[in-house]
């Protein structure tokens, strides 16, 4: 059988954190930055842990031991 293999549009998307979630940015950050608030594009620089809802789809497109 052959290897399984990781979701390569995911696995660039997101990271493992050390408890096991995935990490992920924020989008609405890459252009049109010049009428965004200061403080909004600041937030928007942290990066945020995945809802819980899509926790276990990323396990599924993720499912070897990914870091």
């Amino acid at each position: 059988m052959p290897k399984m293999k990781n979701h390569r549009g995911a696995a660039k998307r997101v990271k493992r954190t050390g408890s096991g979630k995935f990490s992920r940015h924020h989008a609405y950050a890459s252009h049109l930055m010049a009428h965004k608030s200061s403080k909004r594009k600041r937030n928007l620089r942290k990066s945020e842990v995945v809802a819980d809802a899509d926790q276990r789809r990323l396990r599924r497109l993720l499912p070897k031991r990914y870091s």
